[in-house]
């Protein structure tokens, strides 16, 4: 697996998904899968060519954690984050910031990441057809 880092784009995996819109993913965490593209721009252009739509919820999300930047760290931050993610029905997720800092001289990293959401209506779906897609695509992986 390769390591997360500020620019890592997750999609959560449903059936065809790399194939609809022609990107490379590899296995990351959980059904969670990471996008094999340089940076959210040239993914968000070739999503848009497919005639496919990448939306970027405003909303940031964090999570933290005391200690050195470690990456096993940084994926316990991402599945925290990512947990809020699913509860909103989103199949995407942009880490934007990785930041180390300390405290009374005590180590702590905060992780942000935005929700994104790809689908093929250029108007964000309901909360409620999210949940529908994200349902059927969970039933169609078993």
């Amino acid at each position: 697996m390769s390591t997360i880092q500020v620019g890592t784009i997750l999609m959560k995996e449903w059936p065809g998904m790399p194939l609809a819109i022609g990107f490379e993913i590899e296995p990351s965490l959980g059904e969670w899968t990471m996008v094999k593209m340089p940076d959210a721009l040239t993914l968000d252009g070739k999503i848009h060519a497919a005639g496919w739509n990448f939306f970027f919820m405003a909303a940031e999300i964090k999570a933290m954690f005391f200690g050195s930047l470690r990456a096993a760290k940084v994926q316990s931050a991402l599945k925290r984050i990512l947990a809020k993610v699913k509860q909103q029905h989103f199949n995407g997720l942009e880490v934007t910031a990785i930041v180390a800092r300390h405290f009374l001289g005590v180590p702590y990293v905060t992780v942000s990441a935005h929700c994104r959401h790809l689908q093929q209506s250029s108007k964000l779906d309901s909360a409620e057809i999210r949940l529908t897609s994200q349902d059927a695509a969970d039933w169609a992986n078993g």
